[in-house]
């Protein structure tokens, strides 16, 4: 799964990166994005790719209320096909959720708190994970702040699947992370042949990432700061299973 990731890169560049048009508003920098919170989301509006903030928890459309979306923040790759709520959005509205890494929290032998692990890429360029977007229009509000679109919320899910193999020693599920040659196609959406968009649904390749334990800080949604990234040493004897290597 994925609960928490980075996201502090500016929008300008977020969109010079992803080849596409600035927001309008910014984002606060954030070192601990959580469920819930505005994230830059990039996809294509017309003919158009956009950077736009929208809401992390997917509100399909039908929903009653926005809450729905708190337990929809990520969707397995494996049942997009086959899930009501997604599968709509996964032949017309698939997006990419930018980050600059994300956190996974790993069982330590002999402790009872889990050990948090920032993950990224190890060239530090940005992470494009693969998401889908909706838009849900309060049906509880007035005609006229509908019709003028003062009650949508536009919102996304992170889609996720197996991890590769140097994620796993930590979780077995990370986020589909889409290589740039795979962008247009999965942005496109026009490009509606489910087996054509299944097959960008892989493990991103483990020579790519790199990861290092970090303060147990990041497990408070309240803290923000970009001491989080910072390396510590998680255990007395100085390494983690399978992970010594990362420490030295």
């Amino acid at each position: 799964m994925c609960g928490r990731f980075v996201s502090a890169s500016p929008p300008d560049q977020i969109a010079r990166y992803f080849d596409a048009e600035a927001p309008e508003a910014a984002l606060e920098p954030s070192y601990n994005v959580a469920p819930t919170n505005d994230v830059y989301v990039v996809h294509v509006d017309g003919s158009t790719r956009r950077v736009e903030p929208m809401h992390w928890g997917f509100v399909p459309h039908w929903a009653k209320d926005p809450s729905v979306g708190n337990r929809m923040i990520n969707a397995r790759a494996e049942t997009l096909a086959t899930k009501s709520a997604f599968k709509p959005a996964l032949t017309k509205r698939r997006c990419i959720i930018p980050a600059d890494g994300f956190y996974e929290w790993m069982a330590v032998p002999g402790q009872k708190k889990k050990q948090p692990m920032y993950i990224h890429r190890d060239d530090g360029e940005p992470l494009a994970f693969a998401g889908l977007w909706a838009v849900w229009r309060d049906p509880n509000a007035p005609r006229e702040e509908r019709e003028a679109g003062g009650a949508t919320l536009l919102s996304c899910t992170i889609i996720t699947g197996e991890a590769n193999d140097k994620v796993r020693p930590v979780h077995d599920r990370m986020p589909v992370i889409l290589p740039r040659d795979a962008w247009q196609t999965w942005l496109d959406p026009a490009v509606q042949d489910l087996e054509t968009i299944g097959k960008l649904l892989v493990p991103a390749p483990s020579s790519i990432i790199d990861l290092y334990p970090v303060s147990t800080e990041v497990n408070n949604v309240r803290t923000k700061g970009a001491h989080l990234l910072d390396r510590v040493d998680p255990t007395s004897e100085g390494e983690l299973p399978g992970q010594a290597p990362l420490l030295s």
